[in-house]
């Protein structure tokens, strides 16, 4: 079986990775890749990046299935033009894609289909967005309706900060076409959470569930990204929650489109606030697999992902299951310096080898040299992701094996995973109290 995996970050390094795993793969195609899929047995890159060129190269060597990485070709449509030409690929078509390249068309949609989600209005007038954040209470959320590779978000805890991000956006145009109109909604209190499915059109499969880290800083503090890092599963996502989640706002997307006349396949991920009583509110709908959740839940898979997703093709994902390894998975992500405004890049990055005997290494923006080297080339450079029995062991894994890379100026988090770690040690403590 040959597959091809369109992008070049993290996430389709683990992507390609996992589906390589399958004793019935021969070679997982990567368009157009980084230095890490250069690099990783069965995989091979492709330096084609338009559609067409693609559509070709697939004809030509018979690829069985192609599998979408990243948002800005679903929102180009790729899948329509794949089908179009008789090709399967795993993905939404342009319309359902809409769920994420358009934060506007998303809360229209869920306000339609019931799917609990923040208040929130929509302007691409600077004025009239000043004069309504002056009247909204704080913080609140600004957002950029189109995409804006996971930095178009403000959380402004004064008006001062609100009103900069209107002007950033609106008036500035600082995020381009992305920003030309802008989403202002409530801020919704409680804890985050990843909850990524397969759908075939009608039925959904989940994954394992995850939590992402947006914030640069410790403690959640700095500018938003577009992930530092992320853990699996997500002991926020109880057995309770996880059914509110399918019925209230899984399922009633999953049938949304399908009475719009666009049935939706594909990686559906929903961005969740879970507040306190254990009720989930939709942040956002992504149309792909999220990065760098991606890398902690693809460590995790004991299931052949190509055979996945054959069953997704097929209509078939009601009679499928997913098996999970019990360990939990942590997920660091090492950016270059500047991250995420002005980025350095084409630094020499070392000691990849001696974290790969401890953990795993995916590889997003980095780049082979003339000479054969493996450099920096962007913001999130590599993703080190340890497995071990709980939080803990998972964690001290991960930052273990990254102490034995370097790159100038790398910069990461050192409190992957702490809401996990903490609620954790507290159930231990609960544990021990009893005994």
């Amino acid at each position: 079986m040959k597959i091809l995996v369109v992008g070049n970050g993290g996430r389709e390094h683990a992507l390609a990775w996992c589906l390589a795993q399958s004793a019935r793969v021969n070679t997982v195609f990567v368009a157009p890749g980084n230095a890490g899929t250069a690099t990783t047995p069965k995989l091979e890159n492709v330096d084609y990046q338009h559609v067409s060129q693609l559509i070709s190269f697939c004809r030509q060597q018979a690829i069985d299935f192609t599998v979408v990485g990243p948002e800005a070709p679903l929102a180009a449509g790729i899948v329509d033009d794949f089908r179009a030409a008789g090709l399967a690929i795993f993905g939404p078509d342009r319309y359902c894609a809409q769920l994420e390249s358009s934060k506007d068309f998303a809360k229209q949609f869920m306000r339609q289909h019931n799917i609990p989600t923040a208040a929130a209005t929509t302007f691409d007038d600077a004025a009239a967005a000043h004069d309504y954040i002056q009247q909204h209470s704080l913080p609140v959320v600004i957002k950029a309706d189109g995409l804006a590779a996971g930095k178009g978000v403000v959380v402004a805890q004064t008006h001062q900060e609100a009103h900069q991000a209107i002007d950033d956006m609106l008036l500035d145009q600082q995020l381009g076409q992305a920003g030309a109109r802008v989403v202002i909604e409530d801020f919704l209190v409680g804890e985050e959470a990843s909850f990524i499915v397969m759908v075939d059109g009608q039925h959904v499969l989940p994954l394992a569930t995850s939590q992402d880290h947006k914030r640069l800083l410790d403690h959640d503090q700095g500018p938003n990204t577009g992930g530092m890092g992320a853990y699996s599963p997500a002991p926020v996502v109880t057995p309770a929650v996880h059914q509110r989640v399918l019925e209230q706002i899984i399922l009633p997307a999953v049938r949304g489109m399908q009475a719009s006349g666009h049935p939706y396949t594909g990686f559906l991920y929903a961005g969740l606030m879970i507040d306190d009583q254990g009720q989930p509110y939709t942040i956002e709908f992504n149309c792909r697999l999220g990065d760098p959740e991606t890398q902690a839940i693809l460590s995790r898979l004991d299931s052949d992902l190509a055979g996945l997703i054959q069953a997704a093709l097929a209509g078939r994902l009601d009679q499928v299951a997913a098996q999970w390894q019990p360990q939990t998975a942590v997920a660091v992500v090492l950016a270059a310096k500047g991250y995420p405004q002005a980025v350095q890049s084409g630094d020499p990055i070392q000691g990849l080898d001696a974290a790969r005997q401890q953990a795993h290494v995916f590889q997003a923006a980095t780049l082979l040299n003339q000479q054969g080297q493996t450099i920096t080339n962007g913001g999130r450079v590599l993703s080190v992701v340890g497995l071990g029995n709980d939080v803990a062991s998972a964690r001290q894994q991960a930052y273990q094996a990254l102490e034995n890379i370097r790159f100038a100026g790398m910069q990461y988090r050192q409190d992957i995973g702490h809401k996990a770690l903490s609620a954790e040690v507290a159930d231990k403590a609960a544990t021990t109290d009893k005994a």
